[in-house]
């Protein structure tokens, strides 16, 4: 899966957006091992039940899943150690501020490899409900018939 800016895709959390109601999101470098990044390259990474918390003046990325690489000799790891995002110190202060609001957490939303450098899509999220769930996937259907239905007019 490539994109334009020579980004490519490894992962995305398509279940974030079912979950919860974005609010922004921003872009943010990983701090990794040598193994996680080639056992990232392959795709051995899950997001699901991943988020992030805001702690000591530092982001840190908790439950990130990466499997050991197979072929590294010293892949004793934990596959789910707390990972440190990098951002500057006035994003790392924003989302503190947004992050304190009753509700809000930050969800990773896609993992990516911008040229050489892995990064992360951080996103400011509010949980849904589960009625919420079912109105935005009623919303869903509804544009999607009327999409057809435009699509058979012409």
């Amino acid at each position: 899966m490539k994109e334009a800016n020579n980004i490519r895709y490894v992962t995305r959390n398509r279940k974030a957006r079912h979950d919860y109601t974005i609010l922004s999101s921003l872009e943010a470098g990983i701090e990794l091992k040598g193994a996680e990044v080639k056992s990232i390259r392959e795709g051995k990474i899950s997001l699901s039940d991943s988020y992030a918390v805001v702690e000591g003046g530092e982001v840190l990325l908790k439950n990130l899943h990466i499997t050991p690489y197979k072929m590294a000799g010293d892949a004793a790891y934990d596959p789910l150690r707390t990972r440190r995002l990098l951002l500057h110190q006035r994003e790392i202060l924003k989302l503190y501020v947004e992050t304190e609001q009753k509700g809000r957490t930050l969800i990773p939303m896609a993992i990516y490899f911008k040229g050489k450098l892995a990064k992360v899509e951080l996103a400011l999220a509010v949980g849904r409900k589960k009625y919420d769930k079912r109105q935005a996937i009623a919303e869903a259907e509804a544009n999607k018939s009327i999409k057809r239905a435009l699509k058979k007019d012409y």
